[in-house]
């Protein structure tokens, strides 16, 4: 059996190592769906949806209006923190992909019930443009 959950929030980010206007500081309204699978309870419940944001809203208020910056990118750091501006340091680069990655391993080493056995999160840039991973637990 599978649930999901959508989530969504604001978050600046540029790929210094891109060409086209990515390498930009620019932001994006990110949504994300986390989809888990796995065996309902005797109440029939795969997971209590409540319980599934409390995992979720705090990885995601982390981020919600900060800037998702690589480690490498000192001079962004840098200005960043001129600013005081929010900011998330993170050991990659900022794409989609690397972002979805970086949620499902923190989705996935939160405490979730024993009877999760997958999950899958889908991260949107944009209204058509999507990143996805799954994982088995």
């Amino acid at each position: 059996m599978k649930i999901a959950k959508e989530f969504t929030w604001e978050m600046g980010h540029r790929l210094p190592f891109h060409t086209g206007k990515c390498k930009n500081l620019h932001g994006h309204s990110y949504k994300c769906l986390i989809e888990l699978t796995g065996d309902p309870d005797k109440n029939g419940m795969v997971m209590d949806y409540y319980d599934l944001k409390k995992v979720v809203e705090p990885i995601l208020d982390e981020l919600d209006h900060a800037f998702m910056v690589c480690k490498k990118d000192i001079e962004m750091i840098e200005a960043l923190e001129k600013l005081n501006s929010r900011k998330v340091i993170v050991d990659f680069e900022t794409t989609a992909e690397n972002i979805c990655i970086y949620l499902l391993n923190k989705i996935k080493s939160a405490k979730l019930p024993e009877n999760i056995k997958e999950i899958k999160v889908r991260v949107l840039e944009t209204e058509n443009s999507y990143a996805e991973e799954e994982t088995k637990i």
